[in-house]
């Protein structure tokens, strides 16, 4: 307690080391806030919601992926303590991910970037990771796929 008798707790935070970017996001209360914002968002998108194997409760996939979030930027471990490795590209493969789901996925996503990250360097931040890891998650170019050789 300090002299002024308020009840402040002291940072354990080495004052010399720079703060996690999941501490300068707000923690876990800025993921909740852009991932339920996202969500608004993919709750009326039908593209989005074919992949989902329940479309009508979506709040187990706003957990994971407020957990995963918060631990990519630097947070709390509960991601991989719940659910192991994330093995991003693994788990969507059972989901067809293509140019168009890419797309709809981003639209939602940076919606919800610019709603809730006042600050610009923030949102150019979390879009540097957002728009690569989309396409990422892409498994299907939209091409027909043929097992016959092309005519040369």
């Amino acid at each position: 307690m300090s002299e002024a008798g308020d009840d402040t707790q002291e940072s354990t935070q080495d004052p010399a080391e720079e703060p996690s970017w999941y501490d300068r996001f707000g923690g876990m209360p800025f993921f909740e806030r852009l991932v339920d914002e996202f969500y608004r968002g993919v709750e009326h998108d039908p593209v989005l919601l074919r992949l989902y194997p329940e479309p009508d409760d979506l709040a187990p996939a706003r957990h994971r992926l407020t957990l995963f979030l918060a631990q990519y930027w630097g947070g709390p471990t509960t991601y991989s303590e719940e659910r192991g490795h994330p093995m991003l590209r693994m788990r969507h493969m059972p989901f067809t991910v293509g140019p168009l789901e890419r797309d709809r996925w981003l639209t939602h996503m940076a919606h919800a970037v610019e709603t809730v990250t006042l600050d610009e360097e923030l949102r150019a931040t979390l879009l540097r990771y957002f728009v690569p890891a989309a396409e990422h998650l892409r498994n299907d170019t939209g091409l027909p796929i043929s097992s016959r050789r092309p005519a040369h």
